[in-house]
């Protein structure tokens, strides 16, 4: 009899945890972030709805000891797909991003060689970094990104509106990485809501717990056809600066194939 007591009380707190497991509250956007993130969205694309985009840029690239020039087409459709192709000083490099069955995948590749895949846990923040009108900024209708105001602060010497956001499972996963591995940080202007800067993590690539800082910094925003193009910006890692990029062009809408984003 103990032992059918055991077993029953052992199915109620059973059932018990698996009901708070299920009823743990789905996390909210801010109201503020929201609007911050609208506003912005208004200041880059002045309501134009932007399906694809090819930028032209005279990049320099410092990776370590190497100092090189040359130029680079990125290009991005939608918040998920990504091309980066730089002609390099001492060859080229290639990156790509896309989603693969609903899950978000990349791969790049040195001078025309066979690609290498992205560690999938990198995978998870913005495809189109280099392009905030294509970012997760435009995302505050999917009930999937949380919008989160962090606050007015200073960064990088500047006075800027802080929000962050990050995505959620589409099912109730407990302890899940994805809205560690998503969070974009996004740094305001609080006049104009131009972004200055995005920030977010990339990760050791067999080593999900190593944060590697990336920060990306805006300058020189330029109407195009009544978008906001940043016509320079630079990529820094852990504080360094890595890549430095005047653009030259900026088109849109140009219906960009799914499979530009493939690398062989």
């Amino acid at each position: 009899m103990n032992r059918l007591i055991g077993v029953v009380l052992f199915s109620q707190l059973a059932i018990c945890s698996l009901a708070q497991i299920v009823s743990q509250p789905v996390p909210t956007s801010d109201p503020q972030a929201l609007s911050l993130a609208q506003k912005s969205m208004a200041a880059l694309s002045s309501a134009t709805a932007i399906t694809d985009v090819t930028i032209s840029a005279n990049v320099t690239s410092l990776l370590g000891s190497d100092n090189e020039t040359g130029t680079g087409t990125l290009r991005a459709k939608g918040i998920a797909e990504s091309r980066i192709d730089l002609s390099l000083t001492n060859g080229s490099r290639s990156e790509v991003r896309d989603t693969a069955n609903g899950v978000p995948a990349g791969a790049w590749s040195t001078n025309g060689n066979a690609s290498t895949a992205m560690a999938q846990h990198n995978a998870w923040v913005d495809a189109a970094w280099f392009f905030p009108p294509l970012s997760s900024l435009s995302q505050t209708a999917n009930p999937q990104f949380v919008f989160a105001y962090v606050g007015q602060e200073q960064h990088g010497g500047l006075s800027v509106q802080h929000i962050r956001t990050y995505q959620v499972p589409a099912a109730a996963v407990t302890n899940s990485p994805i809205p560690s591995l998503s969070a974009m940080d996004f740094y305001l202007d609080p006049n104009s809501y131009l972004p200055l800067a995005i920030g977010f993590n990339l990760h050791a690539d067999k080593n999900i717990g190593i944060n590697i800082p990336i920060e990306i910094r805006f300058a020189n925003y330029q109407a195009v056809n009544g978008i906001q193009v940043p016509f320079h910006f630079q990529q820094l890692m852990n504080g360094s600066l890595i890549l430095d990029a005047t653009v030259t062009s900026a088109t849109f809408n140009t219906g960009l194939l799914d499979s530009t984003f493939t690398l062989q």
